[in-house]
């Protein structure tokens, strides 16, 4: 799959026969035994390492201890990739790391970038990254782009993904992991260097329905929502028959942590750059494996209830998407466009773009959807800047 921001759903393929109940029973019955064998994909060869470093990017990362020194092995390596968002990044970013025990009693792993202390900070953009990926690869070279320009970037790895605890793909509420986001980014706006500066959303792709759950859950703690190829909605050809989203459902209630096995592998559908495809295999703690059967049913049922919600975002939006994207639809974007409230709101499609389109285009792609995002921001921190003004004069 792939090594940026997975889907969760086009890769699903279940053997299962949808022929009534009494073959679901029996199918539940040979679940219960013993011989059951859940799948796993064995890691290729990362071209271009030695073989220790091979056998470290292969280990077990089922659980936060391993992902951790896998990522403090491969940290310096992935610094210098050639990729536009490493080579060309700029200097003087300030960057910090640290850990927050969340009321789940999970460790939570946060990170911030911030320009040089001489730059006045315009805004805070806090991000929400994709399933399967981390805060800590591709996400580092977009961040320091952003921040260069004067904002406060700030990112956590969700539970299960990433850095943070808890068992590597697992999904077990949708409802945790966006609670989870307002938690952790409720304390990251009390930071002192962002007190009374407009506080700005940012989710990609699984991301973007974690923030549009989050903004649906808070709409007046936020001055903006920037979501890149968002799964807000499963697309018909993309949606599993009903009979197998039943039986999906219950085998989630008997093996909600088993895994299923893809249909094919996702790079190829979301990096249009060849040579950023090759490099996507450096992403090495991303969760690279069969989905999980009950992070497929709360992915589901997320898109589901946020489907049903788009006509209460009317915080100000804009959407960005690789006009070419085959794995979340940028028709779903348009259609997020037009049902939601907001009277501001802009969508960017961008010609022949994949889905990661601040990863896996040609660098003058990813270069202008970066400085999209930075000339949005501007516009919001303007006017933000001239209610302020306004608000004081009144006052006075």
């Amino acid at each position: 799959m792939n090594k940026c921001v997975n889907s969760p759903f086009r890769p699903i393929e279940l053997s299962i026969a949808p022929v009534g109940m009494k073959s679901l029973v029996k199918m539940k019955r040979s679940i219960l035994r013993p011989r059951v064998v859940i799948m796993a994909t064995k890691e290729p060869v990362i071209d271009g390492l030695t073989d220790e470093m091979n056998d470290i990017a292969i280990r077990n990362l089922d659980f936060a201890p391993s992902r951790r020194l896998v990522r403090s092995v491969f940290a310096e390596v992935q610094q210098q990739l050639d990729h536009c968002l490493f080579k060309m990044a700029p200097p003087g970013i300030r960057t910090e790391e640290w850990y927050e025990i969340n009321s789940k009693d999970q460790e939570i792993f946060c990170k911030s970038w911030l320009p040089g202390p001489d730059v006045q900070l315009k805004g805070a953009l806090c991000f929400c990254h994709g399933y399967g990926d981390t805060c800590t690869f591709f996400f580092e070279g977009v961040a320091k782009q952003i921040a260069a320009s004067g904002y406060a970037v700030y990112a956590i790895d969700h539970p299960g993904f990433g850095l943070s605890e808890g068992l590597h793909g697992y999904v077990y509420s949708f409802e945790d992991i966006v609670d989870n986001v307002i938690e952790q980014f409720t304390i990251i706006k009390g930071r002192p260097e962002i007190r009374g500066l407009p506080h700005f959303l940012l989710g990609q792709s699984m991301g973007g329905a974690v923030a549009i759950k989050a903004l649906l859950k808070e709409p007046q703690q936020w001055d903006g929502l920037v979501l890149v190829a968002p799964m807000c909605k499963i697309a018909e050809d993309v949606m599993p028959p009903a009979p197998i989203a039943n039986a999906l459902i219950m085998l989630a209630k008997v093996l909600p942590k088993a895994k299923l096995v893809p249909q094919q592998d996702l790079a190829e559908l979301a990096f249009r750059d060849l040579n950023k495809r090759k490099l996507a295999s450096y992403n090495v703690i991303c969760y690279n494996d069969q989905t999980r059967l009950r992070t497929a049913v709360e992915l589901l049922n997320a898109t589901k209830d946020i489907e049903s919600q788009l006509d209460k975002i009317n915080s100000p939006l804009l959407i960005l998407h690789g006009a070419a994207d085959k794995i979340t639809d940028p028709k779903i974007s348009e259609f997020l466009y037009e049902k939601a409230s907001s009277e501001d709101k802009t969508l960017k499609l961008y010609k022949d773009g994949y889905h990661c389109i601040l990863e896996g285009e040609p660098d003058e792609i990813i270069f202008t959807v970066i400085q999209d995002i930075i000339t949005w921001l501007d516009s919001q921190c303007s006017v933000h800047k001239e209610s302020l003004q306004v608000a004081k004069c009144s006052e006075s």
